[in-house]
C-alpha cells in the first residue's frame, strides 16, 4: 500500500456504517475534505437514509499481483482507505470491503477478489444487496489508452476492451451509466504484449509520478462526495494537464 498523507472531514455515526477506529490528520491540499460536515453540499438533513457511495477498485488478488499495472484501481482503494481511516476488515460478496464515511457522506470502498475478469461477479452484488444507485457506483481501474498517471473521470461508458469492466457491465444487467475513473498505465514499449505489459510492476520514477495521481484521485472522491460528480470531474478532468507541467 502506498501511504499519502490525508485525512476525511469529521464523521457522524449511523446503524450501518460506524465511524472508523482512528481519526486521520487533515491534508493542507485537500481544500474539500476540510470542509465543515454540515455542508449544504454534503446533503446534510438526509440522515441514515442515504444511500453509500461505492468505490471500487478493480485488479487481482495474491502477492504477485502486487504493485503491477493492473492493480493500480487496488492501490488508488487503499490510498482512500489510508487516508480516511476506513480499513477493509471484511469479506462480502467477494470483496474486501470497508465502510465508512466522508463528511456526513456514507462510502464503501471494495476491491473484488475474484480477479480481474470475473470482477462483475462481487460489484454486481454489491450493488444489488445494498441497494445502491448506479450513479454512486464509481469504478477505478487501469487504462492503456491513457497516458501514464493521467486521470480520466467520466459519468458513465463501455469497457473500452477492458475484461474486468466488461463483467461488471455484464453483471449490471448490460446498464453502462455508471462513473469510472481511468487510471492510465501508458501504453507498452515496441512490439510487447500488452497481457504481458499490465502486469509488469513500475520503474522508481513511475511510482513518484503515480503517487501524484494517486492524491488527485483521493481528492476527488472528497469532492465528489461532499460537492457532487460533476465538480469532481472538473477537477480531475480540467486542471490536471498545467499542475502536472508546473510540478
Amino acid at each position: 500500500m502506498r501511504l499519502l498523507p490525508g485525512a476525511s472531514a469529521s464523521r457522524l455515526t449511523s446503524p450501518l456504517f460506524s465511524p472508523p477506529r482512528a481519526r486521520p490528520r487533515c491534508v493542507p491540499a485537500s481544500s474539500s475534505a476540510c470542509r465543515a460536515a454540515s455542508s449544504s453540499a454534503a446533503g446534510a438533513g438526509d440522515g441514515g437514509a442515504r444511500k453509500p457511495w461505492l468505490f471500487v477498485g478493480l485488479g487481482n488478488p495474491g502477492k504477485v499481483y502486487q504493485g503491477t499495472r493492473h492493480n493500480v484501481g487496488f492501490e488508488m482503494i487503499d490510498v482512500i482507505a489510508e487516508a480516511e481511516g476506513i480499513p477493509l476488515s471484511s469479506m462480502q460478496f467477494k470483496a474486501m470491503v470497508g465502510k465508512g464515511r466522508i463528511g456526513d457522506a456514507p462510502i464503501m470502498l471494495a476491491k473484488p477478489q475474484t480477479f480481474m475478469n470475473a470482477s462483475g461477479e462481487s460489484v454486481g452484488q454489491l450493488v444489488s444487496y445494498f441497494k445502491i444507485p448506479l450513479n454512486q457506483v464509481i469504478v477505478m481501474y487501469d487504462d492503456l489508452d491513457l497516458p501514464f498517471a493521467k486521470l480520466r473521470l467520466l459519468p458513465k461508458g463501455g469497457h473500452g476492451g477492458h475484461n474486468g469492466m466488461r463483467s461488471i457491465i455484464n453483471h449490471l444487467k448490460q446498464s453502462r451509466d455508471f462513473p469510472r475513473l481511468r487510471i492510465g498505465i501508458g501504453r507498452p514499449p515496441g512490439k510487447m504484449d500488452p497481457a504481458n505489459f499490465v502486469l509488469r510492476p513500475f520503474t522508481k520514477k513511475e511510482q513518484e509520478e503515480l503517487d501524484f495521481a494517486f492524491h488527485r484521485g483521493l481528492e476527488a472522491v472528497r469532492i465528489m462526495v461532499l460537492e457532487g460528480f460533476n465538480k469532481s470531474a472538473t477537477y480531475v478532468n480540467t486542471s490536471q494537464s498545467s499542475e502536472m507541467l508546473n510540478r
